[in-house]
């Protein structure tokens, strides 16, 4: 049966309901489960079960094989049963189940040893064995069992009437005694060798030598009379393993107390085994239970301990009225389990407060939740910022106006990043935010023409539903000029075409409100009365617009939200474009074949630099190299300063010989050590220079790598620590970082900061100094909301910004390495963008309100109207 959790799966068993369904509705529709044959009344119960059945989680109770569904493990059951069933000796069978049939044993091992120590030397007729004759082993088959010799069994009855091995059976005769009674050795038993096609084991020795083949050819098929001593059984037959593999299959017992093994009731009946106890044994195992019964009542009654003089006079009282039953001790056992209930608890709560203590104690490891940091006298000390500097939110394209803000972010972000699909030039969000702001008719915006005519041929591709009619004013218009030639061939009017095939109430609400200023103007009165100074960000006053006009005309008066409402329209329709998708599928591409050149690269690196290491290491160990052979030299001519007198003028030449031969030598090894020390200087710096070739390549990988992963998905730098979101859109997709020559280039040449997501102010929430924490470090006027956004101009607010965050903290630590990586672009394009700024004679406030008032000449000098497309192609 298999297991789960060590435990038998046991079958559902019907319920009484739906058994006595049976008679009163035969017809009464069940579900049927055919595996293993359950039956159930609903299908919710039976899915529920098969559900069971097929996790993986079930063990096969043979083999111990774990992870397998039911059925799996069932079928591996019942696959190594087959397998052991033909393998265990058929004549065997019998008598084994007859041996364990009945037997109390508390485990199975001790019951299998007592089988195989019975039936070990004890063989039955066409039995299957092996017989040793003369050193060799030859497969043979038992013929014919008769009485053993000499058999001090004094029963009269004949062969045929005395059952084989009838005491092995009987498991209650210790083994010496059954030994005494039926000697397994006094047997001769009549075997018949098997022809050597039918060996199996035994005889296989014949490729080894031809006098041998003739010995078993000799054998083969003769009968004998032999021992049990030079007889064996196969070991895949009959072996402690398959012998209890056997008996756990075909038999079984009760959980209670003292329970005897039985056999199953088909295996019994198939080997004509008894299944009706004897009064004998029944009895013997009812005296077993109740000894163990006793025992345990024993063991129980001595852990209560004896009774008090109160308990003994309450019982002797309630044994004079006749009161008294085993009932009346249960208040008692009760109370105990109570009291040992309660010092359990008492323990666990005592375990965990020591462990809360232990925990509290435990130092904090860092980096660690950034809520959970906070600031000490140390840090406060060092001079760690404690309130964060506040970004400016009217420093922002359209100030407070966030949804504008957003979606001009999105805007300039997804024609920077789609430039090369686009076909169209960068340029810096302040050269398209004064664009968009652009409202000279007469000074048309080369940037304003591109960014819609690249839009608007990209739309081509984009699946659409042509309306019947869009709007009622499109039908009157066209009505009402027939004759007259509105509409040209400029990108305002290509974009009311697009805007009639694309747009609906469902995708762009404001559909309506602006296709109207887009064709139609407002009488010359009206105009002249609602033309009053205003400022940049609000919307032109409510007119009523009934002079038909040309979308090139009336696309300058339209005010900015209006524009980024349109840009914004057609950029989520483009971004599903096939240019757009087969760009980010290139970028994908690169992406991949970028991470295997980095790999190359910093093994490469890695390769380098372990060679000026060995290179640094052999330099060093040619040193006390050198010093050693000087001393040699010094100790050779000290050696010789020292000899014998007596031929002074020829140990003088001698001298004089060897110094001239060791200063020759000198010199050479000087030049050897020179030039060797030279090649080693010029290994090392050639070395030097592929390693800062690598990394520079490193570096540039990095800014590609950021240029293609902007293609695909734009991440911000990080997140503080509470969640606000820190964006730098420079360098990603056709923008660059750096410039022809090494020159710094720059998009925003800004940091925003986006407010938390609903999802982390839920988070925040949760946590109840979450909100004072902010109020004290970000202050009032810097807590940013859902969709809230605001930026960092100066280079001195993103230094204070930076030396707020926490690197204790696992965001900001994060953040602060982002930042870090990225410092040596980011530092410069914010420098470079103020000084852009300040060239400019004009804040872009003051040209806020200036624009309408400037001449025709100096808005042509603006940076926005010098801007033109090098990208630019016939198609768009």
């Amino acid at each position: 049966m298999p297991t789960c959790r060590r435990k038998r799966v046991l079958l559902t068993e019907p319920s009484p309901a739906l058994l006595d369904s049976l008679n009163t509705d035969p017809n009464r529709k069940v579900f049927y489960l055919a595996l293993t044959g359950e039956i159930f009344e609903t299908y919710e119960t039976y899915a529920a079960r098969m559900s069971f059945y097929r996790l993986k989680q079930f063990q096969c109770e043979v083999t111990g094989k774990s992870g397998l569904d039911y059925f799996q493990a069932l079928e591996s059951e019942r696959q190594e049963a087959r397998t052991m069933h033909s393998r265990f000796p058929d004549p065997l069978k019998a008598a084994v189940l007859k041996a364990v049939q009945w037997q109390v044993m508390g485990r199975l091992d001790h019951l299998v040893e007592a089988v195989y120590e019975r039936f070990k030397d004890r063989y039955y007729p066409d039995e299957r064995v092996f017989v040793d004759i003369q050193g060799d082993k030859y497969y043979a088959r038992v013929v014919e069992v008769p009485a053993a010799q000499a058999s001090t069994s004094s029963s009269p009855l004949s062969d045929d009437e005395q059952p084989i091995h009838k005491i092995a059976e009987d498991l209650k005769t210790s083994v010496k005694d059954s030994i005494a009674k039926d000697d397994p050795a006094k047997y001769f038993y009549k075997v018949q060798i098997l022809e050597e096609e039918k060996q199996s084991g035994g005889g296989r020795s014949h490729e080894k030598s031809k006098g041998k083949e003739a010995t078993k050819a000799h054998w083969s098929g003769s009968l004998m009379d032999v021992q049990c001593a030079a007889m064996s059984r196969d070991r895949l037959a009959f072996s402690k393993s398959i012998l209890r593999r056997f008996i756990r299959d075909c038999v079984d017992r009760d959980a209670a107390v003292a329970s005897p093994w039985t056999v199953k009731p088909a295996i019994a009946e198939r080997y004509g085994v008894s299944t009706v106890m004897p009064e004998e044994t029944r009895k013997g195992v009812e005296n077993i239970k109740k000894g163990e019964i006793d025992k345990r009542k024993k063991v129980w009654e001595d852990k209560e301990g004896p009774a008090t003089k109160k308990q003994k006079k309450m019982t002797a009282a309630a044994e004079e009225k006749g009161l008294f039953s085993p009932s009346s001790c249960m208040p008692r056992r009760e109370r105990d389990a109570r009291e040992k209930a309660d010092k359990v608890q008492k323990v666990k709560e005592e375990n965990e407060r020591l462990a809360a203590e232990k925990k509290k104690k435990k130092p904090m490891r860092y980096p660690t939740e950034d809520l959970d940091v906070v600031i000490g006298d140390r840090e406060k000390k060092a001079g760690m910022k404690l309130k964060r500097p506040v970004p400016s939110r009217v420093a922002m394209p359209f100030g407070d106006d966030q949804a504008t803000n957003e979606a001009f972010l999105m805007i300039w972000n997804f024609l920077v990043v789609y430039g090369q699909p686009l076909h169209i030039s960068t340029f810096t969000m302040d050269e398209f935010e004064q664009a968009l702001r652009h409202s000279a008719v007469d000074s048309p915006c080369a940037l304003l023409a591109e960014v819609h005519a690249t839009l608007i041929y990209n739309l081509r591709t984009v699946p659409f539903n042509r309306h019947s009619a869009v709007l009622s004013l499109m039908r009157v218009k066209e009505e009402e000029d027939e004759e007259d030639e509105v509409f040209g061939e400029g990108w305002e009017d290509s974009l009311i075409g697009c805007l009639k095939d694309h747009a609906n109430f469902g995708n762009f609400p404001r559909f309506r409100e602006i296709l109207t200023r887009l064709l139609f103007a407002p009488d010359a009165v009206e105009e002249q009365s609602a033309s009053t100074p205003e400022s940049s960000l609000s919307s032109p006053p409510p007119v009523y617009l009934s002079v038909s006009s040309a979308p090139s005309e009336r696309y300058y008066s339209l005010p900015p939200q209006d524009r980024v409402a349109i840009l914004s329209f057609m950029c989520n329709l483009a971004i599903s474009s096939k240019a757009i998708h087969a760009h980010m599928e290139w970028c994908e591409e690169q992406l991949t074949a970028l991470r295997k050149e980095k790999i190359e690269v910093n093994r490469s690196k890695k390769q380098f630099s372990e060679e000026i290491s060995a290179l640094g290491g052999e330099k060093k160990d040619s040193q006390p190299a050198a010093t050693g052979d000087e001393d040699v030299v010094m100790q050779e001519s000290s050696d010789l300063s020292d000899a014998p007198g007596s031929d002074a003028e020829t140990s003088t030449a001698a001298r004089t010989k060897d110094r001239r031969r060791s200063a020759a030598k000198e010199r050479e090894r000087a030049r050897a050590k020179s030039a060797s020390a030279k090649q080693a200087l010029a290994e090392r710096r050639r070395l030097d220079e592929e390693v800062n070739k690598l990394e520079r390549r490193l570096e540039g990988i990095e800014r590609e790598f950021r240029k293609l992963l902007g293609s695909i998905r734009v991440k911000p730098l990080g997140k503080d620590r509470f969640h606000n979101r820190i964006w730098w859109f420079d360098g990603m997709g056709s923008a660059s970082l750096v410039g022809s020559g090494g020159t710094v280039q720059y998009g925003t040449g800004r940091i925003f900061v986006q407010g938390p997501s609903e999802f982390d102010v839920e988070v925040l929430e949760r946590r109840e100094d979450a909100h004072a924490r902010r109020i004290e470090e970000e202050g009032e006027e810097g807590m940013l909301g859902v969709g809230d956004w605001a930026v960092y101009n100066d280079l001195e607010e993103i230094d204070e910004f930076l030396a707020w965050l926490n690197p204790k903290g696992v965001r900001e630590l994060a953040l602060k390495n982002a930042f870090s990586k990225w410092w040596p672009h980011i530092a410069p394009g914010v420098r470079r963008r103020v000084a852009d700024v300040n060239v400019n004679a004009k804040l872009p406030e003051a040209r806020r309100s200036t624009r309408t008032k400037a001449t025709g000449a100096e808005i042509l000098r603006e940076p926005y109207m010098v801007w033109s497309n090098r990208k630019a192609t016939n198609g768009s």
